[in-house]
């Protein structure tokens, strides 16, 4: 059984990001993380969209297929079914502390917000910041409307880390994956876990390489 402290949550919902959810949990993997996964049904539908994905459907099988496609350890993913309520993340007595949903739809965001409870992913959410652990949210919608908005700003309020999907270009990115992982990099800096994916501001060849405007 893995400690607490090396236990979270991941979960995808429906927004368009897949590619940094699969980067996310390699990243989380080879940290030695246990990584309790929860995928809703429009995910997997992104995946298969922008990934070309088609992941088992059953939740003991695709725990096994993810262990074995990213070399992880027997158990070191654990998949949940939707409504799955005894599970570990539905309660704050097994919850692991830290969760992310990456990416994050306005529609969980929304049910997150008003507490709605009605899926796995949302309830998860909700012990998570009763329990006042860390929750993270990488929502990715443009342009984003007052609704959103309003929603965003009363869980920021509540302690939730907001990290839109919006990577940065100062490190020179050469391509997609570099985009994708000032993301994932991004979000294990404030899970605390160290990364090398992105070389920090200051640090480095290319950073000392640029001036600030005159």
């Amino acid at each position: 059984m893995y400690p607490r402290e090396q236990q979270i949550t991941l979960a995808l919902s429906g927004a368009s990001g897949a590619p940094y959810a699969l980067a996310l949990l390699r990243q989380l993997l080879a940290a030695g993380m246990q990584v309790h996964l929860l995928v809703s049904s429009a995910a997997r539908v992104v995946l298969a969209t922008e990934q070309g994905e088609q992941w088992p459907a059953k939740p003991e099988q695709l725990s096994a297929y993810l262990c074995e496609r990213y070399g992880a350890a027997p158990g070191q993913v654990r998949a949940y079914g939707k409504e799955e309520w005894f599970s570990p993340v539905a309660s704050g007595s097994g919850a692991p502390r830290r969760m992310v949903i990456c990416p994050c739809s306005m529609g969980t965001v929304a049910s997150i917000a008003s507490g709605a409870s009605e899926n796995l992913i949302e309830r998860a959410a909700d012990v998570v910041i009763k329990e006042k652990g860390q929750l993270i949210l990488v929502p990715r919608e443009s342009p984003l409307s007052e609704i959103h908005l309003e929603n965003l700003l009363k869980l920021a309020r509540m302690g939730v880390t907001i990290m839109p999907a919006a990577p940065g270009f100062y490190h020179q990115p050469e391509g997609i994956e570099d985009l994708v992982d000032f993301m994932v990099a991004r979000i294990l800096d404030h899970l605390g876990l160290d990364q090398d994916l992105v070389v920090r501001w200051g640090y480095g060849q290319k950073n000392q390489s640029l001036k600030p405007d005159s």
